[in-house]
């Protein structure tokens, strides 16, 4: 790909574009995506028509742009993710009508947990995570078991910091998250109160695919639940989703 005067490729200016599409952001106009991903208005403009052209971002009748429907479904091809949230979704379905909170599934994606499925009861508690959301490694039950099983060098670089408090419970202290990693992995779930927000308390255990652990799932309860019953579950489901990805590699 061509570069740009400032040395950036044309496909690391289409990511930034993209880049710019949140939860919260989820129609811009073209001046907007070109302030947010630093880019001049001539070539932020280009880059959206393009983009338009190709089906990977759609604009309405006020010229506003969203993404498109066409980048939806190359995301889906053959994906992994996909794979996996179709193995882990009957299971997942199964934790949610005994526990009757929320159950999430998420993956390790550039140094965070990027949530992939969320089931939710309509009665259920706090719980800020949302499909296609993510958050830090350390701050939540599913990032930290996640982390746990991560390579060394990305758990290392996790823990030179900085650690943000996301509540007052979060683990920011680099000693004391390195114990915890050492407890997940020998035991094979975490429960962390108060980590994301003092009123929940987050379970999670791993999922493993020929043998690494390639997703966490837990469940969000009430600070005052016992978490038992959760972690049981949880752990019936995993062996569940792990049987079901043996069961498609053949």
């Amino acid at each position: 790909m061509a570069n740009s005067p400032s040395g950036d490729s044309m496909t690391a200016r289409i990511v930034r574009v993209l880049e710019t599409f949140t939860a919260e952001r989820s129609m811009q106009s073209a001046a907007e995506i070109g302030r947010r991903a630093g880019l001049p208005s001539s070539t932020a403009h280009r880059i959206v028509d393009e983009l338009v052209d190709a089906g990977l971002l759609e604009r309405d009748e006020d010229r506003r742009v969203h993404l498109g429907l066409r980048l939806w479904e190359l995301a889906l091809r053959g994906s992994a993710a996909l794979r996996l949230r179709q193995a882990a979704l009957p299971h997942m379905e199964q934790v949610q009508s005994r526990i009757r909170e929320h159950t999430q599934l998420a993956v390790l994606e550039q140094d965070e947990a990027l949530f992939l499925e969320r089931l939710s009861h309509p009665d259920a508690g706090a719980n800020i995570t949302r499909i296609a959301g993510r958050l830090p490694l350390h701050a939540s039950s599913s990032g930290i078991v996640l982390l746990a099983h991560a390579p060394a060098a990305l758990r290392e670089r996790v823990l030179a910091g900085p650690l943000r408090a996301l509540a007052p419970e979060t683990v920011t202290d680099a000693a004391r998250l390195r114990r915890l990693l050492t407890e997940v992995r020998r035991t094979g779930v975490v429960v962390a109160p108060g980590s994301i927000e003092a009123v929940s308390t987050g379970v999670a255990v791993p999922i493993r695919d020929a043998g690494e652990v390639v997703a966490a799932l837990s469940v969000v309860l009430p600070r005052e639940t016992d978490p038992d019953a959760a972690v049981a579950a949880l752990r019936e489901a995993a062996a569940g989703i792990e049987a079901a990805l043996r069961a498609d590699r053949r």
